[in-house]
């Protein structure tokens, strides 16, 4: 098993965290959403795995490429 960082491909707030730790995740199964531009925009699991650390909160901000999550795949 290898772990996957899940990163961000905007900059934006988190608005949601809407999958939990110990989850069973499945390739584009969303782990949060970024509110950007008044848009919802998901963020995916790239793989089939099952997620094993969130590491922002609603509310915190995001930059483009930050490592948000981490599946185990």
């Amino acid at each position: 098993m290898a772990i996957v960082d899940v990163k961000t491909d905007i900059t934006g707030n988190v608005w949601k965290i809407v999958a939990e730790v110990g989850a069973a995740l499945s390739e584009d199964d969303p782990i949060l959403i970024l509110e950007s531009m008044k848009m919802e925009i998901p963020v995916a699991a790239p793989e089939d795995g099952r997620l094993v650390e969130i590491l922002v909160a609603e509310g915190d901000v995001a930059t483009e490429g930050t490592v948000v999550a981490r599946i185990e795949a």
